[in-house]
């Protein structure tokens, strides 16, 4: 595609109509599922009897199955170094990092395995300029996820990692770099530092953060400064999902991935709107070809295109975890549990599982909001609950939209009683 740099978008892709988009995603995504079940062995077993040309629509594309992150270091312990799910004829690993669990995470040999070039640019870095990368380059990977990106872009990368505050306060006096990357808490530390030291930082015009929450109180802290903080949200596994733009309405799906937001602990797809969690599936990942990969996050979709001028889906960013699962009598009750009880029943809009322990003994009330609110009904939801957590359980309905739209289908109070 031809480059847009000059209009403020990176390239052709961001200003696709969405139709031609989905178009062509589903064209790669395709062609991603042929070679992952050819030359991936674990996703050949994952996807066994999956005709790849018969996924050409969200919905055909939800039919298959969720891998979720906390599959990962099992998959990988069984059939080290990756699972299984790396591609054996790909052309090579450049480089193995390491995330807690461990889950090991490989790094392609292409210009920007990553895809950090694009929210880069949108964050304001230009071709030429020097970036100060404060995330790590030890073990775990973000530190060169953001250099890769960088190189790409056609910026020099100062790699500063994290920690000696005074030295990175000094190396940015003295080399001036354009913008920082790194996470944002550190970022202030730098500044706060350089604020004791006596020593101006003027260079510092932009910022593209991750990894950490990014409230608006620091971004606006930034602005005074004169640096325009973006974010961008990222996983080591598949790299970036989703990136801030000048029109800070929520985050823009990056042009490399496909992302569903489905609800927690299965693999169906959310109303529009509604908090789910954030399923990747990147389609150019040679090396690492993940097919639906369940981060765990949970976020929700905002309808429209954004007032910048790209027209891909976005998201309203991190909203917390999926993984609720709780204990409840030394069994585990999880998210697709309660999903499926509520799939026996067409009149549950929305519930919540709500687990207390009144007088020391654990209790399970299950709030649903339905179209109706007939005895009969509730009976039926308590034997569901029985059928599927293998508990007894309470029903208690609620009106209107009482229950919130954050996602959680299990909310335990026990914790804070």
């Amino acid at each position: 595609m031809s480059g847009q740099r000059g209009s403020g978008h990176y390239d052709t892709l961001e200003t696709r109509d969405p139709v031609t988009r989905e178009r062509d995603q589903f064209v790669q995504l395709r062609r991603q599922l042929a070679h992952a079940i050819a030359e991936s062995p674990a996703l050949a077993e994952r996807l066994a009897g999956i005709d790849p040309e018969a996924i050409d629509s969200r919905a055909a594309l939800a039919r298959l199955p969720v891998l979720r992150k906390g599959d990962l270091a099992a998959l990988q312990k069984a059939r080290p170094p990756f699972g299984g799910l790396d591609a054996r004829t790909a052309g090579g690993v450049r480089r193995i990092f390491a995330s807690p669990g461990p889950i090991y995470e490989p790094e392609g040999p292409g210009p920007d395995h990553w895809r950090f070039a694009r929210p880069l640019f949108a964050a304001g870095f230009r071709p030429g300029e020097l970036v100060h990368n404060c995330f790590a380059y030890h073990f775990t990977p973000a530190g060169s996820m953001l250099e890769t990106g960088a190189h790409a872009l056609g910026c020099a990368v100062f790699p500063g990692g994290t920690g000696q505050t005074e030295q990175q306060v000094a190396v940015i006096a003295s080399l001036k770099p354009a913008g920082y990357v790194g996470t944002p808490s550190f970022l202030r530390i730098i500044l706060e530092r350089a604020d004791e030291l006596g020593v101006a930082l003027p260079s510092l015009t932009k910022a593209l953060v991750s990894a950490e929450p990014f409230p608006p109180s620091l971004r606006d802290a930034l602005a005074v400064r004169g640096i325009d903080g973006y974010q961008a949200y990222a996983t080591a596994d598949v790299g970036v999902i989703a990136y801030e733009t000048a029109a800070r309405e929520g985050l823009v799906v990056d042009e490399g991935v496909l992302v569903e937001i489905v609800t927690p602990g299965t693999g169906d797809p959310v109303a529009p709107g509604e908090v789910g969690e954030v399923v990747v599936t990147p389609l150019a990942n040679a090396v690492y070809p993940l097919i639906r990969f369940g981060t765990g996050d949970l976020s929700a979709e905002l309808p429209g295109p954004s007032p910048c001028g790209r027209t891909n889906l976005r998201i309203r960013g991190w909203l917390g975890r999926a993984d609720q699962a709780t204990k409840v009598k030394g069994m585990f009750v999880h998210p697709g549990q309660v999903a499926a009880i509520v799939g026996r029943h067409p009149e549950v809009r929305r519930a919540r599982l709500v687990v207390d322990n009144p007088g020391g003994g654990d209790r399970m009330i299950l709030h649903v909001e339905a179209s109706g609110m007939a005895p009969a009904l509730a009976e039926a939801i308590v034997e569901s609950i029985r059928e599927v957590t293998k508990l007894r359980g309470e029903v208690t309905f609620r009106t209107g939209d009482e229950l919130p739209n954050d996602g959680k289908l299990i909310d335990d109070l026990r914790k804070l009683e």
